[in-house]
Formats: C-alpha cells, sequence, structure tokens
C-alpha cells in the first residue's frame, strides 16, 4: 500500500485510522503478512522469492487482474506455509495483530481447513490451531475474534458437508460460523443446498459468497437457503426486488471494494453500488476479503470509500455499526463493541444530532 497523501489526505486518513472498525470478511489465507509468510516459508523448506520485492509480488493480485480465478491464483504460496500447527498458530496470531494494529476490534477470520489438513493432522488439528493462535491475540492485545470455516464451491456436495458438522464442534470456542467460498460463476450456490440446510438445523449461523460474478439471482438463492449475510452481493445492485429481500431481511451485505474492482466485480469503478445500497437502507458492511492480496487494510477500504465515493464520516460509522450487529458474535461481544464506538462518536462529536 504505498500511497502517497497530502496533507490534508493525511488527516482525514488518521480519522479512519483511530476509528474502531469491525471486520466481518477477511480470509486468513489472503491475509498474512509478508514477513510472516517469509519466515514461515523458510521454516518450512519453501522456495521464496529472493527480495521484499520479488515476495511482494508474489502475494499480490496484478494490476492487470482480469478474472476472480485470477485472483485466486495468488493463494498458492501462503496455503503452502500452512501445514502445522505453530505455522497455523503464528498466522492467526499476526493476522489479527496486523488488523489491531490498524485499528480494528473485530475480526471474523475464514479458511477453508481442508487445505491445510493431510495425514496425521486433521480438519480438527487445523481448527485447533488456528483458535488458539486467536485466542493469544484476543488476550495479549484486548480485541476480539471468531472464526469462519469455508466449504468450496469446487467440492462434491457430500464432502463439504464435513464443514458444518466440524463448526458444531468449535462453535462458541473460536468458531462462529460457516461459509462458501471459491469459484462462484462455476459452481452456483443451490449445488450445496444439503450443507447449508444441514447448518440451518445446526443452528450454526452462515454467510456465503454471492453476486460477485454478474449474477442477482445467487444473491436471492443465498438469501433463501437461510444465509444472514452475504459476501460481496454486487450483482444485486439495481435488482430491485433482491435488494427489497435483503433489506427487508437484514441481510448485512459484507463489500469489498478494492477486491471487488481487483476481480471485476464491477467492470467500472463508477459503477460501485456503494453509494445505491447505503441509500436503499441495505445494511452494508466493508472489509478487506484479502489484506495481502488486495495490499489493503480497513483504514485504507473506508479511506477510499471516503475520499473517491462521497462515503461521509458518519456513514463510516453507521457501517461499523451494521458490522457489529451483524457479526457472528455474543450478545455481551457486540455491547462491548458498540460501547467502544460510543465512546470514539463523543470523543470526535459526531454522536451529535443522531
Amino acid at each position: 500500500m504505498n500511497h502517497e497523501y497530502t496533507e490534508a489526505e493525511k488527516k482525514e486518513r488518521d480519522w479512519f485510522q483511530a476509528l474502531p472498525k469491525a471486520e466481518l470478511h477477511c480470509h486468513l489465507d489472503g491475509s498474512l503478512p509478508r514477513h510472516t509468510v517469509r519466515r514461515l516459508g523458510k521454516q518450512a523448506g519453501l522456495a521464496l522469492p529472493e527480495t521484499e520485492e520479488e515476495l511482494a509480488a508474489a502475494l499480490t493480485v496484478p494490476a492487470d487482474c482480469r478474472t476472480l480465478k485470477e485472483y485466486l491464483d495468488c493463494f498458492s504460496l501462503p496455503i503452502s506455509c500452512l501445514q502445522t500447527y505453530d505455522a497455523l498458530y503464528t498466522a492467526a496470531y499476526d493476522t489479527a495483530k496486523a488488523a489491531f494494529e490498524e485499528g480494528t476490534i473485530y475480526q471474523e477470520l475464514r479458511f477453508a481447513p481442508v487445505f491445510s489438513a493431510h495425514e496425521g493432522f486433521t480438519q480438527e488439528d487445523v481448527v485447533r490451531a488456528v483458535r488458539d493462535g486467536l485466542k493469544q491475540a484476543e488476550a495479549d492485545l484486548g480485541m476480539h475474534t471468531g472464526i469462519l470455516l469455508c466449504g468450496m464451491r469446487h467440492f462434491e456436495p457430500e464432502k463439504n458437508l464435513e464443514i458444518p458438522a466440524l463448526a458444531e464442534k468449535f462453535l462458541g470456542d473460536g468458531v462462529c460460523g460457516i461459509d462458501m467460498a471459491g469459484d462462484e460463476k462455476a459452481y452456483p450456490p443451490e449445488l450445496h443446498n444439503k450443507m447449508f440446510s444441514l447448518a440451518a438445523e445446526m443452528e450454526i449461523p452462515f454467510t456465503i459468497h454471492a453476486g460477485e460474478c454478474h449474477s442477482a439471482e445467487n444473491v436471492r438463492t443465498c438469501v433463501l437457503m437461510g444465509a444472514r449475510r452475504i459476501g460481496h452481493g454486487i450483482a444485486m445492485a439495481g435488482a430491485e426486488e433482491i435488494e427489497k429481500l435483503c433489506r427487508e431481511r437484514k441481510i448485512a451485505v459484507e463489500m469489498c471494494p478494492t477486491s471487488n474492482f481487483q476481480t471485476k466485480a464491477v467492470e467500472n469503478r463508477s459503477d460501485y453500488p456503494i453509494r445505491r445500497f447505503l441509500d436503499q437502507g441495505l445494511a452494508v458492511t466493508v472489509n478487506t476479503d484479502n489484506r495481502t492480496v488486495s495490499g489493503t487494510s480497513m483504514t485504507e477500504e473506508l479511506f477510499l470509500l471516503h475520499s473517491q465515493f462521497g462515503v461521509t464520516k458518519e456513514e463510516a460509522v453507521q457501517m461499523t455499526e451494521n458490522a457489529v450487529r451483524a457479526a457472528f458474535a455474543g450478545e455481551e461481544v457486540k455491547k462491548a463493541l458498540l460501547g467502544k464506538l460510543e465512546e470514539f462518536w463523543r470523543r470526535t462529536e459526531l454522536v451529535s444530532g443522531r
């Protein structure tokens, strides 16, 4: 994130840095700090790029990225680093710490445990390692975290039934919900209806990636399957019935601006529907998606929306509140987070008139 800001822009950006932020949509394997990849890769005996510039290029999506599939190619190196308890523990801790250091006080990290499991190291072991790393981050930093376990779209539906069962074992002990990720265009959500029916029976909250690949109907399908949040949701812009469905059911929309531009979820930046969604009364939230792959942070995402898309500071606070209320966290955690937001509002005098 090598941005050059004027003094006035720096002052504005500092406000967003200070804002206590809540992030709902962040992939662990796409968000490892580069120094963590360097250390874990060396420990694993991987062949790593020699210079920091080359490592950054390997981990960050190219400027000429054309598709979501091409975007996903950047995940192979980080996943190769995440094959042991110690590596996963460290990755979870370091990623949460990096988020906390730029003002994020609540973060849900999502990942597919199957990609780190192998003989002698089960998916339960994978989840336990990430949970332990996040618990240590909570203890050291005073932040709150949660884990979302991902099924993968290209898997056979029966394979993904392992995810609700795995989540149930850790629900309330690190894990807060589940998700479905991967190539949305090739594998629409209804292929995995059984997974989410099972999750609903188990009372496991879930979000689903949808509307990232130009299909508004995928958003409708996911809401009707019981998703409480939608990852991205871009394609439903202008589909008034689907927008109304999400508004009436209070479905939170996990928007990830920089990632959406990179994956071509919107072809033109001028078409980004943040203003429409806010004006439609949707429960918009702002997220990074992948901090390292997209080369961004929560501060950068919010400042981008403020400086280039006309999102006001009051709206940034409202979207943060939306994220807290939509979090798959306990009521006591939400109360504590909202308290920190209220304190911030008082300090910055944004609370007047609300």
